[in-house]
């Protein structure tokens, strides 16, 4: 089984975003990290268990209601270069909790969109430029709410279901899908962004 790439979570529920992501990641080594308020005592907490060395990848929990300024400044350098095997997963009630240079740092998956998954139909893995383009005649007039549920469920297909280990590049297209959505720009131009870095040549 290949690993979740590390990523923040959106939930209303944190308990419940916790427990369903130990059992997407049973088989995995997890320590988790759940407060109301996460401050910079346990922000030197999660750094001291990143720099205990792992063998295979292990996914550091950090679910809070509510984040410190400073507590989160001091994690930056840590989720921009993880230690080897190292996975981190923050889970938060909105991405207003979450300091922009700490969101610039993993992709975002909206929880409670997983209720009312949309079915992209389509498999990352062995994407082919004629699926894309398929693809995208689909959903030439995608609007910006749709198009970031499709963002998501790319997102969620290709971490969940496929459990595919993501590149730097697709990583930060799917980063830069929401910001570029959130901007205006064109929903197909935005979706043609992320298939392309998945499709190979057949």
């Amino acid at each position: 089984m290949q690993a979740l790439k590390g990523h923040i979570l959106i939930a209303s529920e944190i308990e419940a975003a916790v427990e369903k992501l130990e059992n997407e990641l049973q088989g995995f080594r997890v320590v988790k990290f759940v407060e109301e308020n996460f401050k910079i005592e346990h922000a030197k907490l999660v750094t001291a268990q990143a720099y205990i060395s792992e063998s295979q990848t292990k996914y550091i929990i950090i679910a809070a209601k509510e984040f410190t300024d400073v507590a989160q400044n001091s994690l930056l350098k840590l989720l921009e270069e993880p230690p080897r095997n190292i996975e981190f997963i923050i889970i938060s009630m909105t991405k207003s909790n979450l300091l922009p240079t700490v969101r610039s740092r993993l992709p975002i998956l909206n929880t409670e969109f997983h209720h009312s998954m949309i079915d992209v139909n389509i498999t990352l893995s062995r994407l082919d430029y004629k699926e894309v383009f398929d693809f995208l005649k689909a959903h030439a007039r995608v609007g910006k709410s749709e198009a970031k549920l499709l963002v998501e469920a790319l997102f969620y297909r290709a971490t969940v279901i496929e459990q595919l280990i993501l590149t730097p590049t697709q990583l930060d297209n799917f980063d830069k899908a929401y910001r570029l959505l959130d901007l205006n720009s064109r929903g197909q131009s935005v979706l043609a962004m992320l298939l392309m870095s998945f499709a190979q040549e057949r």
